[in-house]
């Protein structure tokens, strides 16, 4: 994301019909259309997959959205290093460490998101906003929670939750100033709240609140994570959203039309046909398309890598090579197909599963629960399907760009 200069010499915006239009005028097609496309594919992407399944989906589409995130906000932390956190298992290099510590919150945040124990208020709120700003910054280390003034080399302590109280520069805006975010961000609220938008009109909000937000920049770090976190809970409350797809994939493999078209919406109307508020309609409307297409493009990519023969198809194909390299035994894709298709099965059921007698089909349910390609909460539970790292690239292709380590 553009960086802000922390200037305090400079005097921010205080009168709140700066930030108009908050939503582009109704009847705009594109929009529309778009809107319509993202709730009936996520709809169908939500009944792709059982319950079992797509929770430990969810839980790798997590680390995914991480990564994506970190890499927007110039932090490059590759999916082993993620993996490795989870573990609770850091580097001993200072700077890597605080970056696995950074993934881990994001992660933590999410899952909090995705299990409906983030704060009740609607996502598109002040107090939202503080708390998603709060949840994140108290899990990174010191380090992480300070910036510095470009101009004055003065370093400000980032407090998680709270409002900035100096002026800051963003690219060529001047964000409102620290007395009057409180007024802004009470237009937010209104604006966006669910009450008086019909559905469709809902999911546009969602793109021109993530913009309209940014624009606001009331934290003096961090605005940018916030406002993808904020998107993905908007959108999961009005069951459009779900842990099974990330924007921020998208958003990353597109950074620069992400970044261009931001700022592009940042900038005065044009002309007397460019809206009627003080900023440009036109372009807040390429940001919603944008923002709504991408949205679209990361469901049909999920949808397509999460489509069962193929997976199970990919899957095989992998065993196989296993097998014959001697680092799986034989008869073990007949329970990882099990475990995709049922979400789950009890061990006992392993003999019948194989074909294998009862001390062979324990020796191959062993091995794969030793690898991780299958999971269970005990040694008497049920046992479910795993997602290890190492089989990410091979089971789902593309979901990280290729050969990270």
């Amino acid at each position: 994301m553009e960086p802000a200069q922390y200037m305090p010499k400079k005097k921010g915006i205080t009168d709140i019909s700066w930030m108009e239009p908050m939503l582009p005028q109704e009847g705009q097609r594109g929009i529309d259309d778009a809107a319509f496309d993202l709730v009936s594919k996520a709809s169908a992407l939500a009944g792709q997959m059982n319950s079992i399944v797509t929770k430990a989906v969810g839980t790798l589409v997590r680390s995914m959205n991480c990564y994506y995130s970190n890499l927007i906000e110039g932090h490059d932390t590759r999916p082993r290093d993620i993996d490795r956190a989870l573990r609770k298992d850091y580097s001993t290099e200072p700077k890597r460490r605080a970056l696995q510590l950074e993934a881990v919150a994001h992660i933590e945040v999410q899952q909090a998101i995705d299990e409906g124990h983030d704060d009740p208020a609607f996502p598109a709120s002040a107090a939202y906003a503080q708390w998603l700003h709060l949840e994140f910054g108290r899990r990174l280390p010191d380090e992480l929670l300070w910036v510095e003034d470009l101009e004055s080399k003065r370093r400000v302590h980032v407090l998680p939750g709270e409002l900035r109280d100096g002026e800051v520069v963003v690219g060529r805006h001047l964000p409102p100033a620290p007395s009057a975010l409180p007024r802004f961000l009470s237009r937010f609220e209104e604006a966006y709240s669910p009450e008086h938008l019909s559905k469709i009109r809902q999911i546009v909000a969602v793109a021109a609140a993530h913009h309209r937000f940014l624009w606001i920049h009331p934290f003096y770090d961090g605005n940018g994570r916030v406002a993808r976190l904020m998107s993905h809970a908007v959108l999961k409350r009005l069951g459009v959203g779900s842990s099974l797809w990330s924007a921020a994939r998208g958003l990353a493999r597109n950074f620069g039309s992400y970044k261009a078209l931001l700022m592009a919406a940042d900038e005065p109307r044009h002309n007397d046909l460019d809206g009627r508020g003080n900023l440009s309609e036109a372009a807040l409307v390429q940001f919603c398309q944008f923002f709504l297409a991408t949205c679209v493009d990361q469901i049909d990519f999920m949808r397509s890598i999460l489509e069962p023969s193929e997976l199970l198809r990919r899957m095989e194909i992998y065993v196989e090579e296993e097998v014959r390299a001697g680092r799986l035994p034989k008869g073990s894709f007949p329970l990882l197909r099990e475990a995709l298709l049922a979400g789950e099965f009890q061990r006992g059921q392993a003999p019948a599963l194989t074909a294998y007698k009862e001390r062979m089909a324990r020796i191959v349910l062993s091995q794969l629960l030793e690898h991780g390609l299958l999971v269970s909460a005990g040694p008497r539970a049920p046992v479910r399907l795993g997602f290890p790292i190492n089989v990410v690239e091979r089971w789902f292709p593309a979901l990280y760009p290729a050969n990270l380590n």
